[in-house]
């Protein structure tokens, strides 16, 4: 089955959500005990990337924490507002010195013009995943994040997410925590909705 869709939205949301519990007991019986997943938009452009920075590696809530002190010093977080934060002061919020350099790297290419968030709709995923890892700082997991959740496209896995591989371990009973290779090919038979995949599972380890 193939997919020409560029954007989950609720409907789609849901119609993947129906494929995924034909082709898979196991995601079929997460819905089943935990209902359907969030859609869990995220605004594109520079806070939202700027915020999936801050999650690399750290728990969501400490994330969160510096990621709501760095909005509420500003009455709207712009990559011109963002360089004329010292190194301090980004301390202060809860960036690490790579964070905070990452971010002001961002917020330079975004200023002189060296990148765009408005050209990414246009791109395919491979084409926005090249693109975003340019970037000083943005692996495939911070990309692939960014493809899910702010451009919402359908067909995403983001390998070395360790909340999906527990998951994945519970719902498929396997031994241990897959690895990266084994989560895609676990998540290959949800083709064309794996970013559906992708949240019932989030759903499950919420849950």
């Amino acid at each position: 089955m193939k997919s020409s869709l560029r954007r989950l939205d609720q409907q789609s949301l849901e119609k993947g959500v129906v494929y995924l519990t034909g082709v898979d007991p196991d995601l079929a019986k997460v819905i089943h005990d935990f209902g359907k997943p969030p859609l869990w938009p995220r605004q594109p452009g520079f806070p939202t990337l700027v915020h999936i920075i801050l999650e690399q590696q750290v728990s969501l809530a400490s994330a969160n924490a510096a990621f709501k002190k760095l909005n509420d010093s500003v009455d709207q977080l712009t990559p011109e507002h963002f360089i004329q934060f010292s190194d301090e002061n980004l301390k202060g919020f809860g960036f690490s010195r790579q964070k905070a350099r990452y971010c002001r790297l961002l917020s330079e290419a975004i200023i002189s013009g060296d990148f765009d968030f408005e050209e990414l709709n246009q791109m395919d995923d491979s084409s926005v995943r090249k693109k975003l890892i340019e970037l000083k700082g943005i692996g495939p997991w911070t990309a692939n994040i960014y493809l899910l959740m702010a451009l919402l496209r359908p067909d995403i896995w983001p390998p070395g997410d360790l909340a999906l591989a527990k998951a994945m371990q519970a719902v498929k009973n396997l031994p241990e925590v897959p690895d990266n290779e084994t989560q895609q090919k676990i998540a290959a038979q949800w083709k064309p909705w794996r970013a559906v995949g992708a949240r019932i599972l989030w759903h499950y380890y919420l849950s």
